[in-house]
């Protein structure tokens, strides 16, 4: 049996506005008191009427257009009716048949997602769970949040995955939102069903749609193993034939039966009576938010690739937060002015060898220790850039930079300082090394031993005594040539 999984993708991104998205109230209620942020709006009162946020529509074309939507002459929402605690009216205002964006694309991996609509819609409330008891916290309540859905054309849990991370990055470059799965700014239900490449009909068969997925990882999970236990299902003759939904146990790696899946003719969708259509034109300047749009991580990605050398899997990585990759602009500009001044061939852009080396210290060393907080650093692009340019250098060893940055990372202090204050300066004094050499030599005759009769990694081993015997200051490349000489002159 020849069967194709078919996943499609519904998302909700939360929109960091001011104020939620139908009343003035304060849209940052999520680490606030319990039900600080409410109004009789909020709280659906009878009597009250909604007003749009205007930010949350603007910010919602931008995101279509970033996305390659189509932006139609007129949007309107509608009332979309279902009855749980955390929905006070009764309903939640959405959009059904006019959404603000339709017919898009994006690209991941070189393959064309297409997108089937973004459109608006309240967040609802949010539930926390007390032992027996349930609190029902309003201040999410009316929070602005964006639905992108795409089409059911993705087959590989790998590429739903990094189609949800290049959205997260799209969002965060647009500055609307900060688009975190674990605190619940980016939510994911994703869609799957088989499809019986043998079968003359080409039609879908029903969905089971995957909630509670709060990471990439977990995403990828679900999908996996939905496509194993429905191939099952196929291969014992039984495959789903009606729509149902399933929740993701992360622990037991598992989905677990919720219900089955609702139609929309089960929501009673009709426009919303209390806010007038959008009139595209009327209210809304499509060309300005079109010529305001932000340099998108893929071409972000491209340029750093081509202007600054780097590799694509390290320019996908300095790129993947807005505040790195400024970082990153500032001290590759910073490194560019170096190479001017010691007049090498290029300089036009750093060689692919600065490249990796700069991205190697940035992500492998700088990273970890400020744990991505790029905000909070304290090192200075001008003092990174300078810190890199001794090390390519030779003026200082790795080892010695390894110092030298958690010095930089505590006090801010120029690298040149600090290398003065601590003598760290790479030894490379052939004259200086001689003794040493001949010390580290005398002091292992079995490594000695082993490298004559061939064993040629202990020549590592005896490297690494000079480094100790010099704390780190010996150029490793000088030191490992003088080694090898002396042992084939004794």
């Amino acid at each position: 049996m020849n069967l194709k999984p078919v996943i499609g993708l519904e998302i909700h991104v939360q929109l960091k506005t001011k104020s939620k998205m139908f009343c003035s109230c304060d849209n940052g209620g999520e680490d606030k008191q319990i039900n600080s942020c409410i109004c009789e709006i909020c709280m659906g009162h009878p009597g009250t009427l909604p007003v749009s946020n205007k930010t949350a529509i603007e910010w919602a074309i931008r995101a279509a257009l970033a996305l390659n939507c189509q932006i139609p002459d007129e949007s309107k929402f509608d009332r979309k009716h279902y009855f749980y605690p955390d929905l006070p009216k009764g309903y939640q205002i959405s959009q059904f048949d006019k959404p603000l964006g339709k017919s898009g694309y994006l690209e991941v991996g070189g393959q064309k997602i297409r997108i089937n609509r973004l459109h608006l819609e309240e967040d609802a409330a949010k539930l926390l769970h007390t032992g027996k008891n349930t609190i029902v916290d309003y201040n999410r309540a009316g929070t602005p949040l964006m639905e992108i859905v795409t089409e059911p054309v993705i087959d590989d849990p790998k590429i739903a995955g990094n189609f949800l991370r290049e959205l997260r990055a799209i969002m965060r470059a647009l500055k609307i939102s900060d688009a975190d799965m674990e605190k619940g700014h980016l939510r994911c239900d994703a869609n799957i069903s088989l499809l019986d490449l043998e079968s003359k009909s080409k039609k879908l068969n029903p969905k089971t749609e995957i909630k509670n997925l709060n990471s990439f990882k977990a995403v990828e999970r679900a999908l996996a193993f939905e496509i194993k236990r429905q191939k099952l299902l196929w291969e014992q003759k039984k495959p789903p034939l009606t729509q149902s939904t399933r929740g993701w146990d992360d622990v037991k790696g598992i989905t677990l039966e919720q219900r089955q899946k609702e139609e929309a003719h089960d929501y009673r969708y009709f426009p919303e009576p209390d806010i007038p259509p959008i009139i595209m034109k009327q209210k809304i300047d499509i060309t300005a938010i079109k010529n305001r749009l932000p340099e998108l991580p893929q071409a972000k990605r491209e340029r750093f690739h081509k202007q600054y050398g780097f590799s694509y899997a390290d320019a996908a990585i300095l790129t993947r937060d807005y505040n790195l990759a400024d970082y990153v602009e500032k001290v590759m500009s910073e490194l560019e002015a170096w190479i001017e001044s010691i007049e090498q061939d290029n300089k036009k852009q750093p060689t692919a060898r600065l490249a990796k080396l700069a991205a190697n210290w940035l992500i492998n060393e700088l990273a970890p220790r400020i744990d991505h907080k790029w905000k909070r650093l304290i090192v200075t692009p001008e003092n990174f850039a300078e810190f890199t340019a001794l090390i390519a250098e030779s003026r200082i060893s790795s080892k010695a930079g390894q110092k030298i940055l958690d010095l930089m990372l505590k006090t801010g202090t120029d690298p040149s300082d600090i290398i003065a204050e601590e003598n760290l300066t790479q030894v490379e004094n052939k004259n200086e090394l001689a003794d040493i050499v001949k010390k580290v030599i005398a002091d292992n005759p079995e490594a000695v031993a082993d490298y004559k009769v061939g064993k040629l990694n202990a020549i590592k081993f005896l490297l690494g005594a000079v480094m100790r015997e010099t704390k780190g200051r010996a150029n490793p490349e000088i030191a490992e040539k003088m080694l090898k000489e002396s042992l084939i002159q004794n």
